[in-house]
């Protein structure tokens, strides 16, 4: 199903065009009208596609190619700018219609509140799903600068939706005192780290749905420059990809997945993007089995 919304553009290498057949679904939230310090992000879906184009179809870490396996890039949705109430009901309808023709939605991201509609309705669908959530920040505001609606603030939206001890956050290191506080008691919480804990945690999920949200600023700004609010710090793309992997080893059942942050314009080298791309590729051949 093609949802009025999406529109084809330039797509993620080796895409099918056959929708009906693919097991994937690739899509665009090109928003970013809620961020605390630099916009760009909604340009970021368009650039990890073109950034694709470097890629390899195979992937030495899974013994995989990208051309055995059937995804359709339905494009970016069309968000109505500075309309975030109105956007975040666009993404939710959208993934919504991906789950009900039993597709495995894959985000582009735009700011991380892109991601609390699609939880809302991965939750819908698998009530005992549960996130997995890698990022520099909590996201655990209930509100920033008296707006509910920000990207600081989609975590908090999910644990309170569907209970904090289903959330799982790895590499965290920036929020506020009361963010640290309310993830420490409420949230499986792994803070500064990410592959060594990942390891340690995935256990504990069994084989339940899964919902994987990479925030790109996880990565240290050295490895990922091209982010609306970098944090120094931060991991390398070499443990982010074998936390990715760790996950796609395990038992875990990965539903749905993003990435997120990628804002372009700070980045003239395109790093981000790039890293970004070999993510998604890396998703796609784990996660999707």
């Amino acid at each position: 199903m093609k949802i009025d919304q999406a529109y084809s553009g330039n797509v993620f290498i080796c895409s099918s065009e056959d929708y009906e057949n693919s097991k994937a679904v690739i899509y665009g939230m090109p928003m970013d009208y809620t961020v605390s310090f630099r916009p760009g992000s909604r340009f970021g879906p368009a650039h990890i596609r073109q950034a694709s184009v470097g890629l390899e179809e195979y992937s030495p870490y899974l013994d995989r190619s990208i051309v055995d396996l059937k995804y359709f890039d339905a494009g970016d949705l069309l968000l109505p700018f500075g309309n975030a109430s109105r956007s975040l009901d666009i993404i939710r309808e959208y993934v919504e219609g991906l789950l009900a023709d039993g597709k495995i939605p894959v985000g582009l991201g735009g700011e991380h509140l892109v991601t609390w509609p699609v939880l809302e309705a991965m939750y819908k669908k698998y009530p005992d799903l549960a996130i997995i959530h890698i990022d520099a920040h909590a996201d655990l505001r209930e509100q920033y600068e008296g707006e509910p609606l920000s990207h600081s603030t989609p975590i908090r939206k999910a644990a309170e939706l569907m209970g904090g001890k289903n959330i799982y956050q790895f590499g965290i290191r920036s929020g506020s005192r009361e963010e640290f506080a309310y993830a420490r008691e409420n949230i499986n919480f792994y803070p500064f780290e990410v592959a060594a804990p990942m390891k340690e945690a995935l256990p504990s999920m069994g084989s339940r749905p899964v919902y994987v949200t990479i925030d790109i600023d996880v990565l240290d700004p050295s490895a990922a420059p091209g982010t609306g609010t970098a944090e120094a710090g931060g991991i390398t793309s070499k443990e982010l990809l074998e936390a990715v992997h760790a996950i796609a080893r395990s038992s875990v059942n990965v539903v749905g997945f993003d990435v997120v942050e990628v804002a372009p314009i700070y980045d003239p080298t395109q790093q981000t993007p790039i890293v970004a791309s070999k993510l998604i590729r890396e998703m796609l051949l784990g996660f999707v089995k």
